[in-house]
């Protein structure tokens, strides 16, 4: 701060480029978390650094400059992502890996934390932000964030202490299981990277002359995070006065809240099931209950991994989010009644995202078991039946027929996939056909068959094809209450 004050008093370039080239390593690794690209980066730190030089004559006595300045960056970074939205993707990225109760490394447990610490080091009051910053990103003894924060020893260390376990609660809701010791150890090993040499001396160019020579998106960036920082010390702490006491009520902006009323605002936005408007729905993952009316449908689709599905059961989404067949889900607790719409649009982790969703808004957890069930085997009972056929690219789709699978140029397995769903048990392929085939199975109710066994023998008759009951010991869906 005796530098700050410096460059205030005197717009000293020596002072301020010494500022630049103590916490430039800083700036540039929080901004490099969140955005995953150095060049954007870097634009953020050069943003961060001009925002120092305009606002240097106003930070108090009691700033803590490496805290001020990685929340800095972490507004920038947010900016930087809310322009485009291919690097809006990277900002909301829920990496919702679900882990195992065993001890984890640091260098195991980084991958899992990075791509949220800036989320949950923003959700930090700031006191803890700043005892993270000095304890973990600047690697200061107790005794040395003791002196910063104007406490002693043992107060800095119940402070840190205190703030790595509303770190391990962040993400223990996000799926991620660690300690706190193991999340400090993963932060402090590799929270910190070195910014590229030339930096230093662009930053503090640029930043000296308080954003006059920056580029024209550089300055977009600058604008749109002061802002954002201005907005967010207005909504943060709302004082509510009371005239008739002296009571004063403190009402805090929460990130739960934001998100929901986030995820509101696409659902509100998706008014047909559309390829389209999945591709440029921003990163969330949410599951709400079907609206009548909606003009969502019956559907389900995906598109670069991402999915919007609607008027589907329980345990339909928990069919996709473990992806396993419709007939392989043993529920061990009663699955919740009605029919609910889900989106998942992250870029990566969908399955983890969508299961830990489900865990949040159901209670319910699933695990892959093997287990011995009664199956249906998909055999050849007739070579080169008619209906068999490889891809003609004519496909009719009018039928006289109640029942009908029509699915063309397709593999053998969505066949058999179709049938597992009609049936409700597992369906295994044992035909081993490897081509594709355009299949149009098609038959009337009979009264003299149970459905399912007039659908059996068309299949026979028309495919050639045969469903042979078995048991088999395979990989089930195992759903129970989360503990």
């Amino acid at each position: 701060m005796d530098l700050v004050r410096e460059y205030a008093r005197n717009s000293s370039e020596e002072a301020f480029t010494a500022l630049v080239s103590r916490h430039v390593n800083l700036v540039y690794s929080v901004a490099l978390h969140q955005l995953r690209d150095p060049s954007l980066a870097e634009e953020v730190t050069q943003a961060a650094f001009i925002i120092l030089a305009r606002k240097a004559g106003a930070l108090g006595p009691k700033t803590i400059l490496s805290a001020w300045l990685c929340r800095t960056a972490q507004y920038a970074a947010a900016n930087a992502l809310r322009a485009e939205s291919r690097r809006q993707c990277r900002e909301q990225e829920i990496y919702m890996e679900s882990v195992s109760n065993s001890p984890e490394s640091e260098a195991s447990s980084w991958p899992d934390i990075a791509p949220l610490l800036n989320l949950a080091m923003g959700a930090l009051s700031e006191k803890d932000h700043s005892a993270i910053v000095l304890r973990f990103f600047e690697g200061k003894d107790l005794k040395q964030v003791g002196a910063a924060l104007r406490v002693g020893e043992d107060t800095a260390k119940t402070r840190v202490r205190r703030a790595l376990e509303k770190l391990r609660k962040f993400f223990v809701k996000r799926g991620i299981t660690l300690s706190a010791t193991v999340i400090g150890g993963a932060i402090s090993a590799n929270s910190l990277q070195a910014a590229p040499a030339e930096l230093v001396k662009t930053v503090a160019k640029v930043a000296i002359t308080k954003g006059a020579t920056a580029s024209a998106s550089t300055l977009a960036l600058l604008q749109g995070t002061l802002k954002i920082m201005a907005w967010t010390k207005l909504k943060t702490t709302l004082v509510v006065c009371l005239t008739a006491g002296t009571a004063t009520v403190v009402v805090r902006a929460r990130l739960h809240s934001r998100q929901k009323a986030r995820e509101e605002s696409v659902w509100n936005h998706i008014t047909a099931v559309s390829r389209r408007q999945l591709l440029d729905a921003p990163p969330i993952v949410s599951i709400r209950p079907s609206k009548p009316g909606s003009g969502l449908g019956n559907s389900h689709i995906g598109d670069n991994n991402k999915q919007l599905a609607s008027d589907k059961t329980v345990a339909t989404i928990l069919r996709d989010a473990y992806h396993v067949g419709p007939g392989r889900v043993v529920a061990m607790t009663p699955l919740p009644g009605g029919t609910y719409d889900f989106i998942v649009s992250l870029p990566s982790h969908q399955d983890k995202a969508l299961q830990a969703a489900i865990k949040e808004k159901f209670g319910l957890v699933g695990k892959i078991e093997k287990i011995e069930t009664n199956v249906m085997l998909l055999k050849i009972a007739r070579p080169n039946a008619p209906g068999l056929k490889h891809p003609s690219g004519r496909v009719s789709m009018n039928s006289m027929f109640a029942r009908r699978f029509n699915i063309p140029d397709s593999p053998i397995g969505v066949l058999a996939f179709d049938l597992e769903k009609y049936l409700h048990m597992p369906v295994i392929d044992q035909t081993d056909l490897t081509g594709r085939y355009d299949i149009d199975l098609k038959w009337n109710a009979d009264p003299r068959y149970a459905d399912s066994e007039a659908m059996k023998k068309a299949l026979l008759d028309q495919l050639g094809l045969e469903l042979v009951p078995d048991t088999q010991t395979i990989d089930m869906l195992v759903v129970t209450k989360a503990k």
